[in-house]
């Protein structure tokens, strides 16, 4: 008898322990993250940088095209010396500047987040104008007037530095030497609307074949690849190669160009 009540005790304690550890189960059961069988969704990503659509010097090398137009002029005492004659002849002879056009290829490297190296190559027309009149009232109503344009074309070759204050805005500056490719003065005189003169004279003997100066400038430049800028080339070399006349190129640029 005392057995059966043995038994009887260790199965209730058994029954008990089960009933127990059921219950704590289904306590826990909730708070289980149950198992996915589904196809593996790629969770959206929140990014800490906003879109941006314009471009910095870690884009990687680039290479693009580049044209736009050029207004030059000429300066230095030979220049200095004519505007002198102006006054004297009472406004007689008039400088004025030169319109033009540039167009070239050119190759962005970069060396840094913010900092980039760009060599480049291009053509470039330069030059001036110059125009006489009788400084005589009596004759005004000849309308007489002498017009020289000098028109250089040049191979601009400048070894830019550009450094990106923001993403796409830069700032650029560097060394240009210039080879001359050739020099034509055109002279013109007129009278009463009519042209008397007319005529075309090769002066590429007489100039330097190669110029130096300094360019520098500012753009920005968008993520399409497209981009702006402006800038500035002052020379340092006198132009006359027998050092007869001092004078240096002058030019002010707006480009549009395009990165591949």
């Amino acid at each position: 008898m005392n057995t059966k009540r043995l038994f009887g005790r260790l199965a209730a304690a058994a029954l008990f322990v089960t009933a127990f550890a059921t219950a704590s189960e289904a306590q826990i059961q909730p708070h289980r993250v149950p198992a996915y069988t589904g196809k593996a969704q790629a969770r959206p990503v929140r990014s800490t940088t906003s879109y941006s659509s314009s471009s910095s010097a870690t884009d990687g090398v680039k290479f693009g095209i580049r044209a736009g137009v050029n207004v030059s002029d000429w300066s230095g005492d030979a220049v200095n010396s004519v505007m002198d004659l102006a006054d004297y002849t009472n406004g007689a002879i008039t400088k004025e500047m030169k319109p033009g056009f540039h167009a070239g290829l050119y190759a962005s490297l970069p060396l840094g987040p913010r900092f980039a190296i760009e060599p480049g190559v291009s053509y470039s027309e330069k030059g001036t104008v110059l125009t006489g009149r009788i400084p005589l009232e009596q004759f005004d109503f000849l309308n007489a007037k002498v017009k020289a344009t000098a028109r250089m074309a040049y191979l601009d070759i400048p070894l830019l530095a550009k450094g990106y204050l923001t993403d796409g805005f830069y700032v650029f500056a560097g060394p240009q030497a210039s080879v001359l490719l050739s020099g034509k003065a055109r002279v013109n005189a007129s009278a009463l609307g009519f042209s008397a003169f007319n005529e075309n004279f090769d002066i590429k003997d007489q100039f330097r074949q190669v110029d130096f100066s300094v360019t520098g400038g500012l753009g920005y430049q968008f993520q399409n690849g497209l981009g702006l800028s402006a800038g500035y080339d002052y020379g340092l070399s006198s132009l006359d190669k027998n050092n007869n006349f001092d004078a240096q190129n002058r030019v002010i640029k707006a480009s549009v160009n395009y990165s591949f």
